[in-house]
């Protein structure tokens, strides 16, 4: 059975690979580790899609490689074509791993950078990822408990930092950044951006998670945020405005019967990443708070799947964690549209009542669409984002919390 490059994630063509765990003629189990990819977005480990022996190895370490592109081959131990699995495991289900090996030996390309940035010993350091692997955050952690600081002198092959003068400094681009900066600035010139925001009362999101907040924290292990019901109120406007769950696809309009939320995480400062949340509008708001929360947390452990970066229909941003006002996002072609979620804040609003207006304190977010004029037209946008609105505005959040 051929291997080979896997997509990870739309707009990614190609990929590097970083490491293989094992080598010609060495026995292969399905879905154990079998080699590490990187490429502008992610660093993960890829599975073997069956078991058998590794008889070929045709891309090795180090060398890039477009997606599709058959990187070794697979045999069963009779020396026929392996078959694949029989069917990937269940999500959370126990699946073959390889016996613990020495982890300072099986650095990714970000953990090695770092441990020599920081002049540490991998071999003191504890390994939280698979089989016992040192992830980013390992030394991060490891950095913070040991009060280790970075050596004045960076290595001459990565610089961070150039003095180029009194005053001025140049930081050249790493992958991430260079090729993020070459996919927006295409899709800024390609696709005529327009920008909508409306303004939304959260009271009655306020309300559930105050009721639910404690008792959720305590049994889920992390807080409710405002994000899942934000995405429980877009998926249900767009069962209204498919048009902007659609892809485009030449002169065509691809409207997508499945909502694939992309969930943009951001990497401790250092790059973003856009993982995406599978048939999100038949879940529940406690699913989609547990898939969020999930999504997140492994895509800053590097554990992300290829599938988890794939076929994305409609984006959301959260920069409310930042306190932003307002967010003009980037579309990511070729989806059609990405929405902001900006920050909540306490303000003074009119409220009409039955004995005239009065002026209440209201937690009041701000709601950022950026939609692609030639899929729909603003009147198109606007009744979606009004939709949005209304729903976190008067919809039963408390009952919405029940499982």
């Amino acid at each position: 059975m051929d291997v080979v490059m896997p997509q990870l994630g739309e707009t990614v063509a190609e990929g590097t690979v970083t490491r293989w765990y094992k080598k010609v003629g060495d026995a292969v189990k399905a879905d154990e580790a079998l080699f590490d990819v990187e490429t502008d977005k992610v660093s993960t480990e890829i599975p073997a899609p069956a078991s058998g022996v590794l008889a070929e190895i045709l891309v090795q370490e180090g060398v890039t490689a477009k997606v599709g592109a058959r990187l070794a081959v697979i045999r069963e131990a009779g020396g026929q074509s392996a078959r694949p699995a029989a069917s990937a495991p269940a999500a959370g289900a126990a699946v073959a791993r390889p016996a613990k090996a020495d982890a300072s030996g099986r650095l990714s390309p970000v953990v090695s950078r770092l441990i020599a940035e920081h002049n540490l010993d991998p071999r003191a350091i504890a390994g939280t990822g698979r089989d016992g692997r040192i992830t980013r955050e390992d030394v991060l952690a490891h950095v913070a408990q040991s009060g280790a600081t970075k050596p004045a002198m960076r290595t001459q092959e990565r610089p961070q930092y150039v003095v180029t003068g009194p005053g001025a400094e140049t930081i050249p681009l790493n992958n991430i950044r260079r090729r993020t900066a070459e996919h927006v600035a295409k899709s800024w010139t390609t696709v005529p951006h327009v920008l909508q925001v409306v303004e939304a009362d959260f009271s009655r999101v306020d309300q559930a998670r105050r009721a639910a907040g404690a008792q959720w924290k305590s049994r889920e292990g992390f807080s409710l945020s405002y994000l899942p019901f934000v995405a429980r109120a877009v998926v249900l406007a767009l069962a209204k405005y498919p048009r902007l769950n659609s892809s485009f696809n030449g002169d065509h309009l691809l409207v997508h019967r499945r909502v694939n939320l992309g969930i943009a995480v951001d990497l401790n400062l250092e790059g973003l990443i856009v993982p995406v949340l599978k048939d999100a509008a038949v879940k529940s708001l406690p699913q989609l708070a547990r898939a969020i929360n999930d999504l997140a947390g492994r895509a800053r452990g590097s554990k992300l799947r290829p599938d988890d970066m794939t076929e994305c229909t409609y984006t959301i941003s959260n920069n409310g964690a930042f306190g932003t006002l307002i967010t003009a996002p980037i579309i990511n072609p070729p989806q059609v549209a990405v929405l902001s979620t900006d920050a909540v804040r306490k303000r003074a609003v009119v409220v009409e009542g039955a004995k005239g207006d009065s002026i209440e304190v209201r937690p009041v977010g701000m709601l950022a669409q950026m939609f692609d004029h030639r899929a729909v037209d603003g009147a198109y946008s606007a009744a979606f984002l009004k939709e949005v609105k209304t729903i976190i505005e008067t919809r039963d959040w408390a009952q919405d919390m029940q499982e």
